[in-house]
């Protein structure tokens, strides 16, 4: 991991001549994020992406001047557009023009946010961090690019045939292993944060560590209501005191599983309160077109007792992996179920106050 020091150089804006005097390359993302924030016009035409080549030091102004957006050099990258959030942004590489994602920390607690990501070691399935560069209040953080979340996959195929399920999720249980033998707990496990390698969608990692938590020891006992109502576990529900934070993780991980394979959280309503006592009975229905092996792996990762689940690294030894998909699509998968989709971004998929 390569961390440097560099002195941000801005780009003029779109549209303005050149200023005299530089401005402070924080105070320009903070501009670009908030301008971003405002919805555009109803007939405003889409704004092409300016291409970049590897000599070039500013990019062509699109044809329609933009006033609201800033290019902003950084080192040997540039910083483009902002992403989802307040603190991500598309980069490009100025000599590879490798696309890749900066995310900006206040200098004085970077290192605390990203300790999970110092002390574990690289892992295929869980996102690198390429460079970092230290500014003078800031921290700018590059990470590998991604091409889409499981989530809006999940939703867009609408479930999961069990050979390409199995497939992922095993990569994402890999990933979620590899944190555990590490001493991490994730806590914030949900299909949207994991990401694909790949244009073909057939490598994912996770997204981010800034959520996990770093074990001291091997007791893993955790207090804090943290996670995403949808994927919470019946103990963090049930309890006042502590519960195991890696089996609420692999709880997380059976409603990934189920999700990807039936099309709909194991869980759902739209109240909070509704959504929370089916959670604590732990009641489910499996649809009859899954494979014994499917049932079995999801009925030993939802279980109510913690101890009675399998541990993350027990669910990537467990048969259903290895089953002859060929021979099983000639006898399962014909019918159809229709029930509720995985639903775009709602209550399930934001935090709740209960979690605060």
């Amino acid at each position: 991991m390569n961390i440097q020091r560099s002195p941000p150089i801005p780009i003029a804006r779109y549209g303005r001549p050149p200023r005299s005097k530089t401005q402070d390359f924080e105070e320009q993302l903070a501009a670009s994020a908030a301008s971003s924030a405002r919805p555009p016009p109803s007939n405003a035409a889409a704004e092409p992406s300016p291409s970049f080549s590897p000599n070039l030091g500013s990019p062509s102004p699109p044809e329609t001047p933009s006033l609201s957006h800033c290019v902003s050099c950084l080192g040997k990258y540039l910083l483009l557009e902002p992403l989802e959030g307040d603190h991500s942004f598309r980069a490009v590489h100025l000599h590879s023009q490798e696309e890749l994602v900066c995310k900006v920390f206040d200098i004085g607690c970077y290192q605390e946010l990203l300790a999970p990501c110092f002390c574990l070691p690289p892992q295929d399935n869980i996102n690198q961090i390429t460079e970092i560069i230290l500014g003078e209040t800031k921290a700018y953080v590059f990470f590998e690019r991604s091409y889409g979340d499981m989530h809006s996959f999940v939703r867009t195929c609408k479930k999961l045939k069990e050979e390409e399920a199995a497939k992922l999720f095993y990569q994402i249980a890999s990933a979620v292993a590899h944190c555990h033998d590490g001493g991490l707990v994730l806590r914030d496990l949900k299909l949207r944060k994991f990401i694909f390698k790949d244009e073909e969608r057939t490598r994912v990692k996770l997204e981010s560590l800034e959520d996990a938590y770093i074990l001291r020891g091997n007791d893993d006992s955790l207090s804090d209501k943290h996670g995403c109502p949808a994927y919470v576990s019946p103990e963090i529900l049930n309890t006042n005191g502590s519960y195991s934070g890696k089996a609420a993780d692999v709880w997380s991980l059976g409603v990934m599983l189920y999700t990807m394979l039936v099309g709909r959280y194991p869980f759902h309503d739209i109240e909070p309160s509704s959504l929370f006592s089916k959670i604590r009975r732990g009641q489910f229905s499996i649809p009859e077109t899954l494979s014994p092996k499917a049932k079995c792996l999801i009925r030993s990762i939802l279980r109510r007792e913690p101890s009675e689940r399998l541990t993350s690294q027990e669910i990537l030894d467990h048969p259903w992996f290895s089953t002859d998909f060929n021979v099983l699509n000639s006898g399962y998968g014909a019918k159809e179920v229709t029930d509720q989709l995985v639903p775009d971004v709602n209550m399930e998929e934001e935090e709740d106050p209960f979690f605060n």
